[in-house]
């Protein structure tokens, strides 16, 4: 008798023949594949199952999801894999009749009805929630690069074209030296041809690399790849890939994916709304909370969710140099909203100066007149004074404006005059401001509590500031900051054109 557990003999016949139904358990999740798929409505999905007017019939769409869902739940993802594990795994001739489909008839089926595999995705999300194994208020974002079938050396980006031709014309130079070398010393004529060879060879390569260059440049990201066309370089755990951005928002509860979308950008700066949107509508739920990493943070996206009932929890990430340089950075000055003014380590105020457009962003500008004499400005900032900016998302204005001094200012006709305006000018007396104002400003809206109503003119202004009325430096720094909004930039002391910034409010306080 053996120590060893025996196996059956291979060749030993039954009288009864098993079956594949025996071989695959009772709770194995492909059951739940075969129930799911034979249930599915198809006809309305967009499967191509018209059929050839030569040659076999197709694979019905059915039996080639149940292969895709199969492999996609057991990490199968190639078509060839998945040739093989359809030739050999138990589970997969239960579950496709014994079908096994080749490669490439696999390939052109995700390859043809991409749009209807997206459909199903969605339509199991439907089940899930039927189901009630979604918890429809808590979503996880997030993205993961995907290798595509394409290697670096036949992608190319701007920086990756000018070192392959910097490479090759380095390489054509040392060539053309040993050659000349070869001429005076005058080696066998083996060797010359070798070496003109060899340059012919790199002339080649450097014309194919300038037409590559130009079909570079044409692309809207100006990248090219030459096995997989969409496939794009992007950063993955510091180290360059060549493939795709796949975004998933998962579900809280039991972690099933809810929704997914490709992409060809490298950054998730730009994925959070779309994503979350796409879940919310899926869940078909009102509000929604979504959580994702700091790779997600953009001012744009955030506001765009909360415009959709949206609420979004992301980490900050620290962009600043000045923590590393040992001075403060912007988490250390705390926003007061209701006087629209941030407070500085130093207990100073930074006021509210001018507002502006800068690349599509609305941005106010804040900054204080104590800075220079500020006893720990050297923790703080190198220049003159630090400034903060504040972006304000709304272009036709804050979604809920703060009580501090907001201004409208509207000029007549006067645009050009007022950009010639000097800086020793701005700075000479109120009375010379006065008259010049007095001419080119229709209106000014400020802050009633200032003794002014909406819609008071710039003369009843300026005679509290001439006046030294109460509050008079507030609304005199108003005026300034809703005229200086309003221009494109003036004439400075260099008689060059200069930007806003250039313009020095500090001596209104």
């Amino acid at each position: 008798m053996s120590k060893f557990i025996e196996g059956q003999d291979r060749s030993q016949g039954t009288l009864f023949p098993e079956r594949l139904d025996d071989y695959v358990e009772e709770d194995s999740p492909v059951r739940v594949i075969d129930v799911f798929i034979d249930d599915l409505d198809i006809s309305g999905l967009g499967f191509r199952t018209e059929l050839a007017a030569t040659g076999r019939p197709r694979y019905h769409p059915k039996t080639m999801l149940k292969l895709y869902v199969y492999g996609y739940l057991n990490q199968v993802q190639t078509s060839r894999r998945l040739e093989r594990e359809a030739q050999r795994n138990v589970e997969l001739m239960w579950l496709t009749g014994r079908l096994a489909p080749d490669f490439k008839t696999i390939a052109d089926f995700r390859k043809d009805n991409p749009e209807a595999i997206r459909l199903v995705c969605r339509e199991f999300v439907m089940l899930c929630k039927k189901l009630n194994l979604l918890s429809e208020k808590l979503v996880a974002i997030d993205g993961s690069k995907f290798k595509a079938v394409n290697s670096r050396d036949r992608n190319f980006t701007k920086a990756k074209m000018k070192r392959r031709l910097k490479d090759v014309a380095s390489a054509i130079e040392r060539y053309l030296a040993q050659l000349d070398e070869t001429d005076q010393t005058e080696p066998p004529p083996d060797d010359a041809k070798t070496l003109q060879d060899k340059v012919a060879k790199l002339r080649e390569e450097m014309a194919r690399l300038k037409k590559l260059e130009v079909r570079m440049l044409e692309a809207p990201d100006q990248q090219l790849s030459l096995t997989d066309p969409d496939a794009r370089s992007m950063n993955s755990r510091g180290t360059g890939v060549v493939g795709y951005n796949v975004q998933s928002a998962v579900d809280a509860k039991h972690h099933l994916i809810i929704a997914h979308e490709v992409s060809k950008v490298g950054n998730d700066r730009r994925q959070l709304a779309k994503m979350a949107k796409q879940a919310k509508a899926i869940l078909d739920t009102k509000k929604l909370t979504v959580v994702a990493d700091k790779g997600y943070y953009n001012g744009h996206e955030i506001r765009e969710c909360e415009q959709n009932d949206i609420v979004a929890y992301v980490a900050k990430p620290k962009t600043s140099g000045n923590r590393a340089r040992g001075q403060f950075d912007r988490s250390r000055f705390t926003y007061i909203k209701d006087d629209d003014q941030y407070e500085c380590p130093a207990g100073e105020r930074l006021m509210f100066r001018f507002e502006r457009k800068e690349a599509g962003k609305q941005i106010r500008r804040y900054w204080s007149s104590a800075c220079p004499a500020c006893p720990i400005k050297a923790q703080c900032t190198t220049g003159d004074n630090r400034y903060l900016p504040l972006v304000v998302y709304d272009l036709d204005g804050p979604s809920s404006p703060p009580p501090a001094l907001l201004c409208h200012v509207d000029l007549v006709g006067h645009v050009e005059s007022i950009q010639r305006l000097r800086r020793s000018r701005v700075r000479s007396k109120l009375a010379e401001l006065y008259g010049y104002l007095r001419h080119t400003v229709k209106f000014i809206a400020v802050r009633p509590s200032d003794g002014l109503t909406r819609g008071s003119t710039v003369n009843q202004a300026l005679l509290n500031v001439v006046g030294f009325g109460a509050g008079s430096q507030q609304i005199f720094g108003c005026i300034i900051r809703g005229l200086l909004s309003s221009m494109h930039g003036w004439i400075g002391p260099s008689g060059k054109r200069e930007q806003q910034d250039y313009y020095d409010c500090q001596w209104f306080h």
